[in-house]
């Protein structure tokens, strides 16, 4: 099962409403991402907090209905 890129937008978009999103989708494939998020949210905090907030975001579908996905966070 794949995730598709605008399901990964919303999702984090729920949890990170300030949040600008551009997702690639790398392969294809639905499977395998890159995710640009930019976000007040991300302020202060380091990259390792930064993307456990995204990770949270998807909600446990990460290694599930989305195998791959590279993030890189931005504090605006």
């Amino acid at each position: 099962m794949s995730l598709k890129s605008e399901e990964i937008e919303r999702l984090i978009k729920e949890s990170i409403p300030d949040a600008e999103i551009i997702i690639e989708d790398l392969a294809g494939d639905n499977n395998h991402y890159s995710a640009t998020i930019k976000s007040k949210i991300f302020n202060g905090k380091t990259k390792i907090e930064q993307h456990k907030i995204v990770y949270k975001s998807l909600k446990g579908k990460m290694g599930n209905e989305l195998h791959a996905l590279s993030i890189n966070t931005i504090g605006i």
